[in-house]
């Protein structure tokens, strides 16, 4: 055989194997899932992420007639787990559910940042935003945002305010805060959201943002007041309690939020499958009323939207993450 022969050969063979492979693509989307999915929590057992995770997931094991296994990878800021997850098999079973933190604010706060969070993951559906209440002791002299404003303005005082840790939402949405009204306001970090919570309702730090899940508890008792909301609009869990920019805080719009991503080469045929049975288990009464118990709203993008969004977000952080002065070597 001459090598011209030999060459078509070889050419027919690629060809043959384009053809074969196109030709799986529906049947991959049509058998997918043959074994159960495992969803990534980059975050600890009874987190907002957790509990949130574990819901969708009750959901998305009906819709998609396999178990859908919530692992909790903890460390390093959700670092650790939404690693594993973008440099996991990219077959559809391995997904992470992404969070304001391990997809927007750690793009800036590390400076070697293991994983992209745009370029290696897939977002497949928006889970959910909750705004944050700036909540204070039940028995502090605060009533309103106004007041804790003119407190720190005032000449010789200092005002402090707790957070889950350097460069969470909390963190800088007190930043912010800062930056709008002015004053002397002090952050102390805690290593974790309940014991600096402890320390508001006992008074040794004067305020806190922190997730309407965590807070109503302690509100509905008793033990903390809440005196905003930092979103533009008012919390649904929340709906007595007046956003910062209602109390005359210009340009305040913080939420946390919650995204499922996929490795990005994911085949677009088991992407399509998992929005779909994403789509069906947020569209579940059931599902809607308990992610709703825990604060949490809802907001339909489609892939393109979920894709500029994560973009945006990035860059809205960076900001706030950059005047703070917070950073993870």
């Amino acid at each position: 055989m001459n090598s011209r022969s030999n060459g078509s050969v070889r050419v027919a063979t690629l060809l043959t194997s384009i053809a074969l492979g196109l030709s799986a693509l529906p049947a991959l989307a049509q058998d997918y899932p043959l074994r159960p999915i495992k969803l990534v929590v980059p975050f600890g057992p009874g987190s907002t992420t957790d509990i949130i995770s574990r819901v969708i997931a009750e959901g998305l094991s009906k819709a998609l007639g396999q178990p859908v296994v919530v692992e909790n990878r903890a460390g390093a800021g959700g670092v650790i787990g939404s690693d594993l997850v973008a440099k996991s098999a990219a077959d559809g079973y391995t997904i992470v559910m992404g969070t304001v933190g391990t997809h927007a604010i750690n793009a800036t706060l590390f400076k070697k940042l293991p994983y992209d969070p745009l370029k290696d993951f897939a977002p497949v559906a928006f889970a959910g935003y909750t705004p944050t209440l700036l909540v204070v002791a039940a028995n502090s002299p605060l009533k309103t945002v106004k007041d804790l404003a003119t407190l720190a303005n005032r000449p010789g005082s200092k005002v402090s305010y707790a957070s889950a840790g350097n460069g969470t939402s909390g963190h800088l949405a007190g930043e912010l805060l800062k930056a709008r009204v002015g004053g002397d306001m002090v952050h102390v970090p805690y290593k974790e959201g309940g014991l600096a919570l402890t320390d508001v309702m006992g008074g040794q730090v004067q305020f806190m943002f922190y997730h309407p899940a965590a807070v109503l508890p302690h509100i509905k008792s008793g033990k903390l007041r809440a005196l905003g909301a930092s979103s533009a609009k008012r919390s649904a869990a929340a709906p007595d309690v007046p956003t910062l920019m209602e109390q005359g805080v210009a340009d305040f719009d913080l939420v946390a939020w919650f995204m499922m991503y996929a490795p990005a080469a994911t085949p677009a045929p088991v992407l399509a499958r998992l929005r779909e049975a994403a789509a069906q288990a947020m569209a579940s009464p059931e599902v809607a009323a308990k992610l709703g118990a825990q604060g949490l709203e809802l907001r339909n993008m489609k892939p393109d939207e979920l894709v500029s969004f994560g973009r945006s977000e990035i860059t809205k952080w960076a900001d706030l993450v950059k005047r703070s002065g917070a950073q993870v070597d």
